[in-house]
């Protein structure tokens, strides 16, 4: 397990400690399909029943032709026992879905031996927000409340029952008001401005002296400089308000 935090010792405070997690764990169908096709997963629900995992997930991408290319691998995955498409034209009692791209609502269900999630929820962290899972990897948003000694133990314990590698991008107090409403700010964001957002971030563009300029960043992402600006200027003007974003 991996922690971008040096402080592992700090008491939470009331409420408890909120994690962002990068996580990733083998005979998984959720990465193996999402690395192998451009679609990505967002899981609302996951039950254990009569010994087996349900899953309510929605794939989705910005073709139908990749959306249909997730559904067929899941369906071939040999970590998948059943998949069926449900009823998109339905709603499904508050279940998230992106907006403006392709998608397909599935119910999947496969073996609780490749599913990390009882192991994590087992251990005392507990769901904050659908899972997003791009790309082969896993992102999670959970609650728990424990000292941070005590969560990066049972971290590593999960990483050890499931073979699975863990990395800590965010904790923050889960009753600091003015962290959680960045958070609410940042979840307004579509998925291409997080992509681009968090690029950025994790590259250095924000830091003093600039670490990487927009022009490589936007060959990186494949889109023109003007298109990775924009970008940024949108999401500028969700987290930080429109003046902020104006700037030059």
């Amino acid at each position: 397990m991996d922690t971008d935090s040096s402080d592992t010792t700090a008491a939470p405070s009331s409420g408890g400690l909120q994690l962002t997690l990068e996580l990733e764990h083998p005979d998984c169908w959720m990465r193996e399909v999402t690395a192998a096709t451009s679609a990505r997963l967002l899981v609302n629900a996951a039950y254990l029943v009569d010994g087996k995992v349900k899953a309510h997930v929605v794939a989705y991408a910005e073709s139908a032709d990749a959306v249909e290319a997730l559904v067929a691998a899941t369906r071939a995955s040999d970590h998948t026992h059943a998949v069926t498409e449900m009823d998109t034209r339905r709603s499904f009692g508050g279940i998230s879905a992106p907006v403006n791209k392709a998608t397909s609502t599935l119910l999947v269900e496969y073996g609780p031996e490749e599913s990390i999630h009882d192991a994590l929820v087992s251990h005392g962290f507990m769901n904050q927000e659908p899972i997003r899972i791009r790309d082969g990897t896993e992102y999670w948003t959970v609650a728990i409340d424990e000292s941070r000694a005590t969560i990066q133990e049972k971290l590593d314990a999960v990483c050890a029952q499931k073979d699975a590698t863990i990395t800590v991008t965010q904790i923050t107090s889960a009753t600091t008001g003015s962290r959680e409403r960045d958070e609410l700010a940042v979840r307004q964001l579509s998925d291409r401005q997080r992509d681009v957002f968090e690029l950025a971030r994790k590259r250095g563009y924000y830091d003093y002296p600039r670490e990487v300029s927009g022009s490589e960043l936007a060959d990186e992402l494949g889109i023109a400089k003007t298109t990775f600006h924009e970008h940024l200027r949108k999401v500028e003007a969700t987290l930080l308000g429109p003046r902020d974003a104006d700037r030059n």
